[in-house]
C-alpha cells in the first residue's frame, strides 16, 4: 500500500491519499480512526453501489456507524442542482448534524457531487473520496475540486472543500469499462506533458494490455505531483492552472457533444489541440507534438474534433477560467514543462 500526504493549508490540514488493494474493506476502520463517528451516508451511483455499496456498508457499521446510502443515476446528468439539492434535502431530512459525514463511493461525477454537498451542508461536514474510476483516482479525488454543473457551462457551482481521507482501492478498476479505463488515461498523460518527463517514459514503455499491473506506479505518480502542486497553489490560481492543460477546449468540446463523449476523451481532444497551438506559436517542438499525440493515440484516445472551432470558442468564452474576459490557456513548452498563455 501506498500513502501520499496532501500539505494542504485548510482547517482540516493534510489528509493522507492511500493507494492499494482491498482498501474498502478497511473504510469504516480508517475513518475511525481519524476521529469520524456517528452517522454516514455514502453517496454513490447506481452503476458502481451493486458493485461495492455493501462492503463499503459493512466495513462502517463495523466500525459502529450509522450508515446508510443515497444511490443517484450514472452519468454527467447527476452533477447538478437538481442532484444536489435532492442530497441537501435527503441530509435534512435524516436530521444530519456536524459530526455527521458523507462517503463519495464512485467517480468524478460522484466526487464532486458529495464533495460540493459535504462543503456546503450545514457551512461544511465532514466526507471520504473513495474513487473507483481511474480518473477520479489521479484527479478528481484529490485537491479538494468540487463543483456541479450548469446548464450553459461545466462545473459553474463550487467550492475549494478538501476530504478527511481519500481512499483507492486498486482493485476497483478491474470493474471499470475499458472505454472509461482509456478515458482516465487523459489525466495521467496530461500530469506527464505538465510535470513529469518520468512519468512521461513509462507510460510510452506500457503496453495497454499490461497497463493495470502499472497502475499503483502511475496513480501514485500522479497523486504525488499533484499534492506538491497544491501544496503551492490550493486556490488555482498560481501553478495548480497547469493541471487545467487540455480542460478549456475539452470542457466545451464535452458539453457540446452533449456529454456523449467522456470527460478523459474530450480531455484527449483537448490536449491535443493545445499542443497544437503550442506549436503553432513555436513553444512547442514537433518532436515533442509528435510523442504527445503518439502516447494518446498509443492508449486509443481521439485526439480530433468534428466541432466547429467558432462553437467551441463560444462555449469556452463562459469557462470559468475567462479573467477579465480573457482565457488563459495552458499550453506545453517540452514534455515535463507547460505554462500557462
Amino acid at each position: 500500500m501506498k500513502n501520499i500526504v496532501i500539505p494542504v493549508n485548510t482547517p482540516s490540514g493534510c489528509y493522507e491519499v492511500k493507494v492499494g488493494s482491498g482498501l474498502i474493506r478497511t473504510l469504516g476502520e480508517e475513518m475511525q480512526r481519524l476521529g469520524m463517528g456517528g452517522r454516514c451516508v455514502v453517496v454513490s451511483g447506481e452503476n458502481v453501489f451493486p458493485l461495492y455499496g455493501q462492503t463499503a456498508l459493512t466495513s462502517l457499521r463495523k466500525a459502529r456507524f450509522q450508515a446508510d446510502a443515497v444511490v443517484f443515476p450514472a452519468g454527467e446528468s447527476t452533477k447538478s442542482l437538481a442532484c444536489y439539492g435532492e442530497l441537501m434535502n435527503e441530509l435534512t431530512d435524516r436530521q444530519f448534524s456536524r459530526s455527521d459525514c458523507l462517503v463519495a463511493l464512485g467517480g468524478g461525477v460522484t466526487g464532486d457531487l458529495t464533495g460540493f454537498a459535504a462543503a456546503t451542508y450545514q457551512r461544511g461536514i465532514r466526507f471520504v473520496q473513495v474513487p473507483t474510476t481511474l480518473l477520479s483516482a489521479v484527479d478528481s479525488s484529490v485537491g479538494g475540486k468540487t463543483a456541479v454543473n450548469l446548464p450553459a457551462a461545466k462545473n459553474q457551482v463550487g467550492a475549494f472543500y478538501q476530504p478527511q481521507l481519500v481512499l483507492c482501492d486498486t482493485d476497483t478498476l478491474l470493474t471499470i469499462p475499458e472505454r472509461e479505463l482509456r478515458a482516465g488515461m487523459a489525466e495521467v498523460i496530461k500530469d506527464a506533458v505538465i510535470g513529469d518527463p518520468d512519468l512521461f517514459d513509462l507510460l510510452q514503455h506500457t503496453e495497454p494490455a499490461r497497463l493495470f499491473d502499472a497502475l499503483p506506479e502511475i496513480i501514485e505518480a500522479c497523486v504525488r505531483l499533484k499534492a506538491e502542486i497544491v501544496e503551492e497553489d490550493e486556490r488555482d490560481v498560481g501553478r495548480r492552472r497547469l493541471l487545467n492543460l487540455g480542460h478549456s477546449f475539452g470542457h466545451a468540446i464535452e458539453q457540446r457533444s452533449g456529454y456523449t463523449l467522456l470527460h478523459g476523451e474530450a480531455v484527449a481532444v483537448g490536449t491535443a489541440m493545445a499542443c497544437r497551438a503550442a506549436v503553432s506559436t513555436g513553444t512547442l517542438d514537433p518532436v515533442s507534438f509528435d510523442a504527445i499525440l503518439s502516447l494518446l493515440r498509443h492508449f486509443g484516445l481521439p485526439t480530433e474534433t468534428e466541432y466547429d472551432a467558432e462553437e467551441l470558442f463560444s462555449i469556452m468564452m463562459l469557462d470559468k477560467k475567462i479573467a477579465d474576459g480573457k482565457m488563459n490557456l495552458v499550453l506545453p513548452r517540452s514534455i515535463g514543462c507547460g505554462f500557462k498563455g
